[in-house]
């Protein structure tokens, strides 16, 4: 695959309209990107209006975006300890789905939750019960459900590949998910990506316990935390304890050359750290 070819962009900033996310990526020349399609600190937005949905399809439709998925807002918890919480979840999960699936967006991009003391199994279990309950409400539409590898931190369920496979094991419509690895998360989870040796049982060891046909995206950041510290922490690429040894790996792996690679380092307004990072993406290509 030429470079070219390559699915790769950042998480964009919006201002002023979902649409403008998609200016600012096509203007930075990348050809994939995440956004919030809504305000991510806040549970409840106005509803889309019209001139904005058409704006966005139109703005994709004419841009060289090959690739879109869209980021929850930070609030939801999909298996919260308290009841309210949890309806709340619910809720604004549903919504999210719905304003990317009136957007035209066809990943909604998601940690899975917290337990807040309650166990991992008891966690899972929630949260498969709250995608369903997600799925139910929303049956027609085509926006999937992407489950993100997790860095471990708190009580944080999604921290291993075993999580995300026994999560999908009891989602009742299976078409409606698909997985995200973020490899800052991955490496303070434990998972060695920057050792060749150990990066490619890491691959393998995804491949037997949920497999590659799942991944469909992937966050590349760099980690400010070491491995198995289980604390999230972003960096430039290259900057942190994965470094460009880690990313070459992923960059020269003919199996995930075709799955979109999209960063969410850290950023101003401009977004020109973006560029520089994507640069040194490309650059370890063989």
């Amino acid at each position: 695959m030429n470079k070219e070819d390559l699915l790769i962009g950042a998480h964009a900033f919006v201002k002023g309209g979902p649409a403008s996310a998609i200016y600012t990526s096509d203007k930075l020349g990348f050809t994939a990107m995440q956004l919030f399609t809504k305000n991510n600190n806040r549970w409840t937005a106005p509803p889309l209006k019209d001139s904005e949905i058409e704006e966005f399809r139109n703005a994709l439709y004419n841009s060289n975006i090959k690739f879109v998925v869209s980021h929850d807002s930070y609030l939801i918890n999909l298996c919260a300890i308290s009841p309210e919480i949890l309806e709340k979840s619910r809720s604004s999960f549903i919504d999210e789905l719905s304003r990317c699936e009136l957007l035209g967006i066809p990943y909604l991009n998601f940690h899975p939750g917290s337990h807040g003391g309650q166990g991992e199994d008891e966690g899972i279990r929630i949260i498969i019960e709250s995608l369903n309950i997600a799925h139910e409400a929303t049956k027609d539409y085509k926006t999937n459900s992407m489950l993100e590898l997790t860095a471990g931190q708190g009580t944080a369920i999604g921290y291993t590949f075993e999580h995300l496979k026994n999560i999908i094991d009891g989602v009742e419509d299976k078409s409606r998910m698909s997985i995200c690895i973020d490899t800052a998360h991955a490496f303070a989870a434990g998972y060695n990506i920057k050792d060749p040796l150990a990066y490619e049982k890491v691959i393998s060891h995804f491949d037997s316990i949920i497999g590659l046909d799942w991944l469909k995206c992937f966050h590349m950041n760099d980690s400010k935390k070491d491995l198995g510290t289980r604390v999230d922490r972003h960096d430039h690429i290259g900057k942190g304890f994965i470094g460009l040894e880690g990313f070459s790996n992923i960059m020269n792996d003919k199996r995930l050359e075709a799955i979109p690679k999209i960063l969410e380092t850290p950023k101003e307004a401009d977004q020109k750290d973006d560029v520089m990072n994507i640069e040194a993406l490309l650059s370890l290509i063989k």
